[in-house]
């Protein structure tokens, strides 16, 4: 169950990271469009490129909280039960990883944002 969990949050992450790229897109997209004038593309164009960006302070704070647990489920010996990764799980900061029922749950939200828990 525990790497079935890693996986699913590795995807995520993989989610994650493609959102931030399609906004920087997509803001591109924004700074060649026309129909806009040079101050409003700027603005709208420079909007979307913070927004998405901060997702990469997200992303990181992921990917070391998972490397973490990899860490200390190295550490576990095989015996280990099952009760012994999942309190390696709910200790993590993110509640994204701790909490269970929110496990790899941003996949399944579209708001038409860039999502980043």
């Amino acid at each position: 169950m525990t790497l079935q969990k890693l996986a699913r949050e590795l995807d995520e992450t993989a989610r994650q990271t493609a959102a931030m790229v399609d906004g920087i897109t997509d803001a591109l997209a924004v700074l060649g469009d026309r129909n806009l004038n040079a101050e409003q593309r700027t603005k709208q164009a420079v909007a979307m490129i913070v927004s998405a960006l901060q997702g990469q302070d997200r992303i990181e704070q992921r990917c070391q909280n998972m490397a973490l647990a990899v860490r200390q489920f190295a550490l576990l010996p095989p015996t280990a039960p099952d009760t012994d990764y999942e309190e390696i799980w709910a200790n993590l900061v993110l509640d994204e990883l701790r909490v269970p029922t929110l496990s790899g749950i941003a996949a399944s939200q579209s708001t038409g944002e860039v999502d980043l828990f």
